[in-house]
């Protein structure tokens, strides 16, 4: 896919920066050695003379490959006396091994003339933390649920929906707590107003930190941009679709406000069956009720959302509603 020279550029000086803070550290444990352990930085004086003193062999003609063998040997024998010069003094063996982020591509970003999966990750996360400053959404948190804003018309009815939903968030707490890129579908559906988006963010909130790429907006929004991109009025280089397909978790708000296009629709199959495929997991919000869903949508997707998630029905009054009662608003 085609990748936004920012972001590319952005990703190859975070790796340039690795590589010289790895580089740097190195250097100060040479210095710390060389100053505590003299006979270490002998010996390795010793074998930073081996390149010439091989390339002398080579010159000289002379039993170029018994010799060459003997010093293969003396160098081995001299790294095993560093190594254990440095565990006599209390160092881990590999102190003066350089230790590079990635040991794949030495923070290079490339292994032979491929970029590295570390590169491609990188690329990837500062990708979906681009799209993700621009959604407009504000990350919510678990702390912030207040099951006390669902009620019901009788006091036997808010007790059942405060039972539901307790049952819901609790679901949704384990979910974010033990995320893994094998974890469940999730659809949310209900009425507005009640909490699925403040609760699908909140899962958000927690897998980021966790280190995982997680894509979030509202379904128009994204089909929007794919819509902009695929038809050539976007030339940022951003592949929108690649993303939402290969983050490690997408969260689309709002499903059923998008308009019914033929070229939405197949979108929304896509974006749904191929992250199925990958086994990657998706949170779809949505105010529609069974029965909207089966309206709006074809066979296809209806059967993929109805049989592959786990579907968390929200019940209660408009939170809003209860806050402007309550004065809050």
């Amino acid at each position: 896919m085609g990748e936004n020279k920012e972001i590319l550029n952005k990703a190859i000086d975070i790796i340039r920066q690795r590589r010289n803070r790895a580089k740097a550290l190195n250097d100060l444990h040479f210095e710390e050695i060389n100053t505590k352990i003299p006979e270490i930085g002998e010996i390795n004086s010793q074998l930073a003379r081996t390149g010439m003193e091989i390339l002398n062999i080579i010159k000289s003609g002379e039993n170029v490959s018994t010799r060459i063998q003997e010093m293969k040997d003396k160098n081995f024998q001299a790294q095993l006396m560093v190594k254990s010069l440095l565990t006599q003094y209390g160092y881990p063996e590999d102190y003066l091994k350089i230790k590079y982020t990635c040991s794949e591509c030495a923070d290079t970003g490339f292994v032979g003339n491929q970029k590295c999966t570390c590169f491609k990750n990188l690329i990837a996360r500062l990708s979906v933390g681009k799209m993700n400053a621009g959604s407009q959404i504000q990350l919510c948190s678990f702390d912030s649920f207040k099951l006390n804003y669902y009620q019901g018309k009788t006091t036997e009815e808010t007790a059942e929906y405060r039972d539901i939903m307790s049952k819901i968030f609790n679901y949704c707490k384990n979910y974010a707590d033990n995320f893994t890129l094998s974890s469940h579908n999730i659809l949310m559906f209900g009425k507005t107003g009640l909490g699925k988006t403040h609760l699908s963010l909140s899962i958000a909130n927690e897998v980021l930190k966790k280190g995982f790429n997680v894509l979030y907006d509202s379904s128009l929004n994204y089909l929007r941009r794919i819509e902009k991109e695929h038809f050539g009025r976007d030339t940022s280089g951003v592949d929108t679709l690649e993303m939402l397909l290969s983050s490690d978790l997408l969260i689309l708000d709002d499903l059923g406000s998008e308009f019914d296009t033929p070229f939405y629709i197949s979108t929304m199959y896509n974006i749904i069956n191929t992250r199925m495929n990958k086994g990657l997991p998706t949170i779809i919000s949505t105010n529609l009720n069974h029965e909207g869903i089966q309206k709006k949508y074809d066979d296809r997707i209806v059967s993929r959302l109805l049989t592959t998630y786990d579907c968390l029905e929200f019940v209660g009054i408009d939170i809003r509603f209860i806050k402007r009662k309550n004065g809050e608003l």
